[in-house]
Formats: structure tokens, sequence, C-alpha cells
């Protein structure tokens, strides 16, 4: 077995930081740079938003895909191989998005970017785990989150520093995200593989990333959906509440302009914070479950905010869009959490589809978001299916939570039958 290094900051929780760093950039400068660059291709407001969001459900179309594809080699050929293979793809993808013309090509880009960024953080979350001891792991995959989020604040200054008024420049910031990839391909080169793994390896006879073993279990099926519908609300905030910001300021006379990409990275920057902070409260509660209950509360007063800015200014929906992020900082316990529930053999293909079926369930709540709003009157459709969407969320996620078992310092050197 490999040795485990107790420090916080070994090589392993640096470079999986980094990496989900480059992820986020990657995976939100989509929806920071949606607007500028989708007004370039000749596209109008109401076409902004109807294909904006046509096209974010494509990218999570490909994380869902990806999920799956990366979980089952993650614990088939092992977790640095997945961070390898994924970052290429995610890379490559990012450099070709800056030569699309239309909106067709556009999807397509993310999409098969999407697939990629599917395997950065489930692969580097199991790494962690399995490298740090039981009683440290949770703060540690909570830093790889908390420096990985800030990816997102990096991608709006991009933007801030390369795109102009006119759109123009906004295939520049694609262009960097596919060189902070390649560059973080460098710094890869010296982590170990995870002991966990390795020893598993050698018994020929284990069924290793079988995918189906999640549906043929009543009890795994069972903890597996409740591990997906803990994060239902993450996205609702995210792909709804903060990406269409500008239009649900329109929707409720703001004053000023808001503009969405500064809404994700005031967002992001208050995720950070959040995901770096429940570490070390699910350390004093020693509770998974407690932390992420209060934070799931914090995100439920900052929604009924959001729902009550009608006449406010462009600042006071910043200042909420910050309040959102803080309390859906959640996203590193949910996916240890998820990871910590099940065996060495199956746990990257937990860890990696969980986030991503995660990621995905914005098509679903998007879909549900739309349908509702064809059965109001137009004039307040768009408020009132927001809100109405936000309390089937986050019903559906708190019974999830109450029926996910505790995981606090569970030994995860074991192997599911």
């Amino acid at each position: 077995m490999q040795k485990q290094n107790p420090s916080y900051f070994n090589l392993a929780v640096i470079v999986a930081a980094l990496g989900y760093f480059v992820d986020i950039y990657d995976l939100l400068l989509y929806s920071i740079i949606r607007v500028p660059s989708l007004k370039t291709m000749g596209l109008n407001a109401d076409e902004i938003a109807k294909q904006g969001l046509h096209i974010l459900n494509i990218q999570m179309l490909g994380l869902l895909i990806g999920g799956v594809i990366w979980g089952v080699l993650g614990d088939k050929k092992g977790r640095l191989k997945v961070l390898f293979a994924s970052i290429i793809l995610y890379s490559l993808g990012n450099i070709a998005n800056g030569f699309v013309h239309n909106v067709e090509q556009y999807a397509w880009v993310r999409f098969f970017t999407g697939i990629g960024l599917a395997g950065e953080l489930g692969a580097g979350i199991t790494l962690v785990s399995e490298l740090m001891p039981k009683e440290k792991r949770g703060i540690a995959t909570s830093l790889v989150a908390g420096i990985g989020l800030s990816g997102a604040v990096f991608a709006y200054f991009i933007r801030e520093k390369f795109v102009g008024p006119d759109g123009d420049g906004w295939r520049t910031c694609y262009f960097i995200g596919g060189g902070l990839g390649v560059l973080l391909l460098l710094l890869r080169v010296g982590v170990l593989e995870s002991g966990m793994f390795k020893s598993m390896e050698q018994h020929a006879d284990v069924r290793k990333g079988d995918f189906l073993m999640l549906f043929t279990n009543g009890r795994r099926l069972k903890k597996y959906l409740m591990a997906i519908l803990i994060a239902l609300p993450n996205w609702f905030v995210i792909g709804i509440l903060i990406s269409f910001s500008d239009k649900f300021a329109t929707k409720m006379n703001i004053h000023g302009t808001v503009d969405p990409g500064r809404s994700v990275m005031v967002a992001y920057a208050a995720i950070s914070i959040g995901d770096i902070l429940i570490g070390f409260v699910s350390h004093w509660f020693k509770s998974r479950k407690k932390s992420l209950f209060l934070f799931h509360i914090i995100t439920v007063f900052a929604v009924l905010w959001y729902f009550n800015l009608q006449g406010q200014d462009a600042n006071s929906m910043y200042l909420v869009c910050a309040l959102l992020g803080f309390g859906t900082g959640f996203w590193a316990m949910f996916v240890t959490m998820a990871a910590e529930q099940f065996g060495t053999n199956i746990r990257a293909t937990v860890a990696t589809t969980v986030p991503n079926m995660a990621r995905g369930s914005l098509i679903l709540v998007s879909g549900l978001f739309t349908t509702i709003q064809s059965y109001l009157n137009p004039s307040e459709a768009y408020l009132k299916a927001g809100w109405i969407t936000g309390i089937i969320v986050f019903v559906i996620a708190f019974i999830a939570l109450a029926m996910t078992e505790e995981t606090f310092g569970k030994d995860l050197d074991y192997i599911e039958k």
C-alpha cells in the first residue's frame, strides 16, 4: 500500500486543485462569455437567451455521457490515466471553440468539451480521498474544490481583459483555456497512483468499473440516486438563477444593467470560500450530513432574497448571487460523500458520474422551468416558473439528504461485491 502523506498540501492535492481550477475555468467560461460570443454571431437578445440555454444543455449532455465513460475507465485503468485523457480532450475542445462561427458548431464543440470536462473532478476527488488519511480527507477535498472553483473568477477577469465592447476577443479566452490545460499535463507527471487502486488491480476476479453494479442492487441504487439528488439546488442556482440573472433582473425591474458574467464571477468567488469552509464545518460537526443541511438552508434563504429584489439595483443582484454561491459551496463535500459510500472497485465510477449527473440534471430542471412557463400568464411566467421550480428542486434535495447515510470517518479500503 502506498504510504499516505499527512499533509493537506501534498502534490496530489495541489495538482488536483489546479486541475479543477482549469476544469472550472473551461466549464464556466461559456456562461461568462455567452452573451458577447453569441452577439458576434448575429443573435438578438431573445435568441441569445434561447440558443444560450440550448448550448448550455448540450454541454451538460456531454458531461452526462463523459461522466459514465471516465468513471468506468477510472476504475478499470486508474485514476491518473483518466486525469490525463480527460484534460487532453477538453483542452483540444477549448482550442476548437475559438474557431466556431455559428450556433450549431458552438453546440457540437461544447458537447465534446463537456465530455472531456466530465473526468476531472471525480477522478481528482477519488485520488485525493484514497491517498489522504480518513480524518483529513474531508478538508483535503474541500481545499481541492475551493481552490479549483476560483477558476471561474479567473475566467471572468480574462474576459474583462480580452473581450471588447463589441464582443470581439472572446475566442482568445478559449485559446487561453486550452493552453492552461496543456501546461497542467506537465504538472501531473510527478503524481502517484492511488495505493488502494493498485492493491485492487492485483485481484483479477474483482469487477472493476462496472456501471451496471449500481443498478442491480437495491441498496446501491438508492445510495447512488440520493447522492445525485442532493446537488439539484446547485445547478438550479448556477444554471438558471445566476447564468440568466440578466433576464431575471429585467423581469424584476432592477435598476442598472446586470452582467451575467459578473454574476457568475461573484457567485464562484463565494462558492470557493464556501467549499473550503464546509470541510472545516464537517470536521467540527463530525458529520457530512449536518454540514450539507446547513449549506442547503443558507441557499434557501438566498433564493427567497433573490425573488424579492423587485425594483432594487444591480449591486443588490450581485450581492444575492454571492450569497447563493456561498450556500451552494458544498460541491466537494457532496462528491466526497458520494465517493465514501462505495467500494474501491466502483468508487471512481460513482465519484465521476454523480457530479456529472447532477450537472446534467440542469437539462431536466431547465425543461421543468420552461414547461411551467408555458402554463402561466406570459407577463409573469418567467419569475413564477423560477420560484416554483426552486420549490420542487429543494424539496427533492432535502428528502434525498435525509435518506443518505452518514460517511464521516468511514474506512474506504474495501471492495463492492
